[in-house]
């Protein structure tokens, strides 16, 4: 009876209640118990540390987020965040999705066919001006993170815009931020919007396509596209807006540009998951911020190298300028911005921006005071 008494629990006593075990209710043997008990105690105990009578888990909160490029470096914090754990860490059951472009990516958010995109901070202020209301939470870039490429047989001559009146420059897609930029860096030039072309011509393998095949001369990319472009010598850099510094030199002014904007209406509606959206994302920019490229690009998946870690790493390293440490929208850069897309863009000359509507530090301070 002794060895039938320990294969159902051990022997801890002659009398007294049972005892709690700490992975659930422990049946206790006693001399003076009946086999029956026993063997009720056992079941008892069996059936309480099933995981049919296990208290639920919270279910988490379903989100969906379309990237303007998921494997661009400029929007890279969004798949890390996800790679690393962050979203499930908050509760949230995020979808990411892919677009071509920010401007396809912004129709989907208006569409209400998703609740966040990750694109330039510059489509608030566009689409504002045509009565359309979208609010950045969280700014994951404080420079365009773009390179002007240029074919490099014409590097020396195309590299500066004044010579591209009657060229074919290359954007991402047509009302895309590389089409504002494009557009941006060409008036400041003094050229207008007749004296040249923009190609929707996407980015990676399809950019790179269109230089080598001559359908274009010039274009804006990011990357890892800029890396592999100068490797196989198809082009050179003409124009570098990694960097605050090389930003307002083009430019004239600071132009923050990746972030995580929201439908405003939406984004009231749900403060809560909101929050817990940027929570995510400043703990992602933190961790980029302490983490060297080497080990930010080993988070990710491979497919994104292209085939070429080291390029990819060298991206990186590259482009490290460009991200926010805290996620803050830096103080004047929306005034800026305004400024630049006013220089070209018929809809937003002469139109009154609220620039306050255009994006928020509510959810990032409260981010940063906990992360």
């Amino acid at each position: 009876m002794a060895s039938e008494r320990r294969q159902i629990a051990p022997f801890v006593g002659t009398c007294g209640p049972a005892k709690r075990h700490q992975n659930g209710p422990r049946a206790v043997v006693t001399r003076k118990q009946p086999m029956r008990k026993i063997l009720a105690a056992a079941l008892f105990a069996a059936i309480a540390a099933s995981p049919l009578f296990a208290a639920p888990a919270h279910a988490q909160t379903p989100i969906k987020i379309m990237v303007g490029g998921i494997d661009k470096q400029i929007y890279l914090p969004a798949k890390l965040a996800a790679q690393l754990g962050f979203f499930k860490e908050q509760g949230l059951d995020v979808e990411l999705f892919n677009s071509t472009s920010g401007s396809q990516a912004a129709t989907a958010l208006l569409a209400r066919e998703v609740q966040g995109v990750v694109g330039f901070y510059d489509h608030t202020i566009d689409l504002q001006s045509k009565g359309k209301f979208i609010t950045s939470v969280v700014q994951f870039a404080v420079a365009p993170g773009e390179v002007v490429l240029v074919k490099a047989a014409d590097a020396d001559k195309l590299k500066d815009p004044a010579n591209w009146k009657g060229q074919a420059l290359g954007v991402t897609g047509l009302g895309s931020a590389t089409d504002f930029l494009t557009r941006a860096l060409a008036a400041k030039a003094g050229l207008k919007v007749q004296d040249y072309t923009l190609v929707p011509v996407g980015a990676g393998d399809t950019f790179l396509a269109s230089m080598q095949q001559g359908k274009i001369v010039s274009g804006m990319t990011t990357e890892p596209t800029v890396a592999r472009a100068v490797k196989n010598g198809t082009a050179k850099v003409g124009i570098d807006l990694r960097t605050l510094e090389a930003t307002r030199a083009a430019l004239g002014g600071d132009y923050p540009a990746a972030c995580l904007y929201m439908d405003r209406g939406w984004m009231e509606a749900n403060k809560e998951t909101a929050q817990k959206v940027v929570n995510v994302m400043v703990k992602t920019l933190k961790w980029m911020n302490t983490h060297s490229p080497e080990e930010i690009a080993a988070q990710m998946p491979k497919d994104y190298y292209a085939g070429d870690l080291d390029l990819y790493v060298q991206g990186l390293k590259e482009g490290r300028a460009q991200y926010s440490p805290d996620g803050m929208m830096p103080s004047g850069a929306p005034e800026s911005v305004l400024k630049v897309l006013s220089s070209f863009s018929p809809n937003v000359q002469g139109k009154t921006i609220d620039l306050s509507k255009t994006y928020t530090t509510e959810f990032v301070i409260k981010a940063n005071a906990t992360h």
